[in-house]
């Protein structure tokens, strides 16, 4: 199973569309995965048109997207339990940590979470994959745009796409 993560759109004040290189790489994944702040409910159908999505609000979100989607949830996908959530509340001082603390009450195998808009992965001690693709329309302080693929299969395969230009 092929699964494309987005996470702060943060659209329409980033861009009016998504942008080229995200649609052209989530082409064909059977899943995306969304770690919130859209910003806008149109970005879901946008989302839609490439593949099912599943995702959660975050701090930058509205009601409509509150109350369709929630703060956290657990996504079973490929025989693995996908920890979702923005990364913005709860306990923890980074946002790696509450993202992590968001589902230490739950088995999962991997946390999938946004927030920072800073692409990280990394495999705790306890065999969690915390993955975070970054942002496609705000980069921040990073050098490039990003977005990830989590590849599950025997292994879970996990990998950053990045890019200069957003349009």
């Amino acid at each position: 199973m092929r699964i494309g993560v987005v996470s702060d759109t943060h659209m329409f004040s980033r861009g009016a569309k998504l942008p080229d290189a995200v649609t052209a790489g989530l082409r064909g994944v059977d899943l995306i995965l969304h770690a919130g702040d859209f910003t806008d409910p149109a970005v879901v159908p946008l989302l839609e048109s490439i593949a099912p999505l599943e995702a959660v609000a975050g701090n930058n979100d509205g009601l409509e997207i509150v109350r369709r989607y929630g703060y956290r949830r657990v996504v079973v996908a490929g025989g693995r339990r996908i920890g979702l959530v923005h990364g913005h509340e709860g306990p923890g001082r980074s946002t790696e940590s509450k993202a992590l603390l968001a589902f230490r009450d739950e088995k999962v195998d991997i946390v999938v979470y946004g927030h920072s808009h800073i692409p990280y992965y990394e495999t705790t001690p306890d065999g969690v994959l915390l993955f975070n693709p970054g942002s496609p329309t705000d980069k921040r302080w990073q050098p490039r745009y990003s977005y990830g693929i989590i590849e599950l299969g025997e292994r879970i395969v996990a990998a950053h796409r990045y890019y200069d230009d957003k349009a």
